[in-house]
């Protein structure tokens, strides 16, 4: 009984352990100095969002040129409109970073004149804790976001299950 109790404590450590290093630093783009205008509209940020998963306590990182350009993090209605005049936040240091601290849409662009204008932003969609799937897209209303949980399609999901599952093996196997 005793070994049983061991080996089921440490596969709730390691779970844990592994929950509590999801969080990632994850840089804009991709790339270094992503942050600028979009030569084209498969060039833009936005698109490379879509493609992506952020989850809470996610960071995300801008590497930029912070004498020309800056970050600045705003509500929906100055996402749209372009406007730069009342931020949530204002970064200029050339390498922000930004951590996402809950579920919903984080809204960010250009602080440089007429660059958000010319597509200098990016619309970043946070899951929920529930949510473990790449299938949304960050035009989704908040009632999308909130739906049904999809089983994980990604196979970097499946390689982190098979991950946790081998070293909690490895572990029972020590007890």
């Amino acid at each position: 009984m005793a070994a049983f109790l061991r080996r089921l404590t440490s596969l709730v450590l390691l779970f844990l352990f592994v929950s509590f290093t999801d969080a990632r630093e994850i840089l804009v783009g991709g790339k270094t100095d992503a942050w600028k205008i979009p030569s084209s509209e498969s060039d833009s940020l936005n698109k490379w969002a879509e493609n992506s998963r952020f989850r809470i306590g996610d960071s995300l990182v801008w590497e930029y040129d912070g004498g020309k350009d800056s970050v600045l993090q705003v509500t929906k209605e100055a996402y749209a409109s372009c406007n730069t005049s009342n931020p949530i936040a204002e970064h200029k240091d050339g390498k922000t970073n930004v951590k996402l601290e809950k579920s919903g849409p984080f809204y960010f662009i250009s602080g440089a004149k007429g660059h958000c204008e010319q597509g200098q932003k990016l619309l970043v969609v946070v899951l929920s804790p529930r949510h473990r799937y790449n299938g949304i897209s960050p035009a989704s209303s908040p009632a999308e976001i909130e739906g049904p949980a999809i089983a994980p399609t990604s196979s970097a999901a499946a390689l982190k299950a098979g991950f946790s599952v081998t070293l909690g093996v490895l572990v029972l196997g020590l007890f």
